[in-house]
């Protein structure tokens, strides 16, 4: 370690002692997006910055359940080592945890100091890396939606909505949120400096949508990450769930996580805009736009990652299900907002909540760039209702055939790499094996009396 990053340190640890921190969480994200961590003690900072602190790379392979899939370079090498060193200008303390402050770790091989095949952050460099070429810099603005839960023993998942009440999209205050769980969470958002910007009660009762403000796509995803991590430890601190599940009610709509994404050129200049284009549309917007298009099978994969997202499409359930695009319409896949100028950009309301937003944005960001690259041009915009399988392709209808179009769309997975693209469809896969072993509820109702 130099003299300067030493003095780095130091100056970034008089900083967390002064706030009265005297403990480091330092965190990561694992293929799905959790928040993987290890506290450290103030004083142990020199020693993890310059040695790292070590984690089993199969981290990247552990289930929820705990399984650890057989994912090469995991268990087959003998469980080694990831090193993980603390970025300690993303320290910040945590507004609800005394003492506390928490910094995202960067992830990289002990033996060859390059980064983790699998790490999402490190994806998600390489594809701006790739625009940079192009003379393109990603500006992405998250929006997520999620469910608040309470405890409710004796039914089925022990959990149910907090509160109940219907019809009350778009309301803040006690009218649905009776205990202004919104309020707190927004202010202690802002306090931990995530750049949150505006939250509402959403469709179905206890469902909740916060959006942050835009930046470059990184800080964008390191955002959403801490954003899902913390919305999540800060109902826990009152006994409560929150869920970023794409779909946990069978009688309620699904929670989405919709991006916007615009791009600026060398100069700083939104390279969407295009006054005298169609639809006041660059060639650069109109082109990603078809990139997106042709590539969604496969990002569908990253943007509805789980057997469950699924079951947030289909008639009536106004998530888009079709492949498509349109001017301010929100029954298309990818909508145009109506802001043009500094404001022109793309809105992809593919994703569910449920996506790790380093893959999301990765994945969309590759798209856009291949259709950039390509320099093809979308069919006509949806005009009218859509969700009219006459007009538009369908969506993959479940995850196998989702990892199958991943798995074949090798442009897309040249951006995104061969090992990782490896790693994430040997762990997913296993994820339907598992899956398609268990016995559940609607079957044992379905079938146990009559049959």
């Amino acid at each position: 370690m130099s003299a300067s990053d030493t003095s780095d340190i130091r100056r970034h640890m008089e900083r967390l002692a002064a706030d009265g921190v005297d403990v480091v969480r330092v965190t990561y994200p694992d293929l799905i997006g959790t928040d993987r961590a290890r506290d450290v003690l103030l004083d142990h900072l020199p020693s993890a910055a310059e040695h790292g602190l070590a984690f089993c790379r199969a981290v990247y392979h552990t289930t929820p359940q705990g399984d650890v899939v057989p994912v090469a370079g995991g268990l087959d090498a003998g469980l080694p080592d990831v090193c993980v060193r603390p970025d300690l200008a993303t320290a910040a303390p945590l507004p609800w945890e005394p003492g506390v402050a928490t910094c995202l770790g960067e992830v990289s091989d002990p033996l060859t100091g390059t980064p983790a095949a699998e790490s999402p952050r490190d994806l998600l460099r390489a594809v701006l890396a790739r625009c940079a070429e192009q003379g393109l810099r990603p500006v992405v603005g998250p929006e997520l939606e999620y469910y608040l839960l309470e405890a409710a023993p004796g039914t089925p998942t022990g959990w149910r909505r907090a509160p109940e009440t219907t019809g009350a999209i778009y309301t803040a205050g006690l009218r649905a949120d009776p205990d202004n769980h919104l309020l707190r969470t927004l202010r202690q958002l802002r306090d931990l400096g995530l750049g949150v910007v505006t939250g509402n009660h959403e469709f179905d009762g206890g469902q909740y949508e916060i959006n942050l403000t835009h930046s470059d796509a990184l800080d964008a995803a390191d955002r959403a990450f801490r954003f899902k991590a913390a919305v999540k430890e800060l109902a826990r601190k009152e006994g409560r769930l929150a869920t970023f599940m794409a779909k946990p009610f069978g009688d309620a709509g699904g929670s989405g996580f919709h991006i916007h994404l615009s791009c600026e050129d060398a100069e700083g200049n939104n390279a969407f805009d295009g006054p005298a284009d169609a639809y006041g549309l660059s060639a650069t917007a109109r082109h990603a736009v078809a990139g997106i298009l042709a590539h969604t099978p496969a990002l569908a994969a990253l943007a509805n990652p789980t057997v469950n997202s699924y079951k947030r499409f289909g008639p009536d359930t106004l998530a888009p299900w079709l492949i498509d695009w349109g001017l301010d319409n929100r029954s298309a896949m990818v909508r145009i907002p109506p802001e043009r100028g500094s404001a022109a950009r793309i809105e992809l309301r593919l994703g569910d909540a449920g996506a790790n937003p380093y893959l999301l944005v990765a994945g969309t960001i590759a798209a856009a760039l291949l259709g950039v690259e390509a320099g093809e041009e979308p069919p006509a915009p949806l005009e009218g209702y859509g969700y009219d399988t006459g007009r538009s392709a369908l969506l993959p209808t479940h995850l196998s055939a989702a990892l199958d179009a991943l798995e074949a769309d090798t442009a897309l997975t040249d951006v995104l790499g061969k090992d990782f693209t490896t790693s994430f469809l040997t762990y997913k896969r296993n994820e339907l094996e598992r899956f398609g072993r268990h016995v559940t509820d609607w079957e044992f109702t379905e079938y146990a009396y009559h049959l």
